[in-house]
């Protein structure tokens, strides 16, 4: 079964591949913009990247329901093995090799407190390689850091990169990661949630085809794109 993403809102993502489902920082309930609601979403693993409330979103609902891993720092696996859910912890540089294929943990420049003020200790992205052999980098939220050259290095599939500004990269220097990571395919995510947030990605996609060899592919909530 080819790898396909399904882009929900904001920064989650839902992922299948070689029969396997992934959802990545579910924020769901309270977000105007998703494109599906927490019942209905039945994943093999849950991903998630820090502990803001826009990203473990409606993680324990989802987990305890259908029996989902999520994978995520070691902290908020501990955070989240307290309310029932079955977790599995990892933390910067390290990877694992997991039913869909492995993932590894980047780094992340950003925030991590969970929604009860708990430690959420350190932001991170994730690096896919998937069984059939495509390869996804989830910068998750994260400014611009000079590793992102390395984590291009290999070769990316398909690199999903946050747009938005104030809380995280925006548009110039997302466009600077795409010049770094060198991926084939580039999606933006972290933008036109809320006012805040707001930008023009059709014309940050046109920037990068225009500047880079990757193709950028601005996806309305509930797209598909094949990795």
């Amino acid at each position: 079964m080819a790898t396909r993403l399904r882009w929900l809102g904001h920064s989650c993502l839902w992922i299948e591949s070689d029969g396997h489902r992934l959802l990545v920082d579910p924020f769901l309930t309270g977000n105007p913009k998703a494109a599906a609601q927490a019942h209905e979403l039945n994943p093999h693993f849950i991903l998630v990247s820090h502990g803001h409330g826009d990203h473990v979103g409606d993680t324990v609902e989802i987990a305890r329901r259908s029996g989902a891993t999520v994978i995520c720092n070691y902290e908020i696996s501990c955070w989240l093995n307290k309310k029932g859910v079955k977790a599995h912890g990892m933390q910067h540089g390290g990877g694992h090799n997991f039913a869909f294929g492995r993932c590894q943990l980047t780094l992340a420049f950003h925030g991590s407190q969970l929604p009860d003020g708990s430690d959420g200790g350190n932001p991170c992205g994730f690096v896919l390689r998937l069984n059939d052999g495509k390869k996804i980098y989830d910068a998750a939220d994260t400014g611009l850091f000079g590793d992102m050259k390395w984590i291009g290095e290999e070769g990316l599939d398909l690199a999903l990169l946050p747009i938005g500004d104030n809380y995280t990269m925006g548009p110039d220097d997302a466009l600077r990661a795409v010049k770094w990571l060198q991926p084939k395919k580039v999606v933006p995510i972290h933008y036109n949630t809320f006012p805040l947030i707001a930008q023009d990605a059709a014309g940050w996609a046109q920037r990068v085809q225009q500047e880079t060899q990757a193709q950028a592919i601005v996806l309305a909530p509930g797209d598909w794109v094949d990795v």
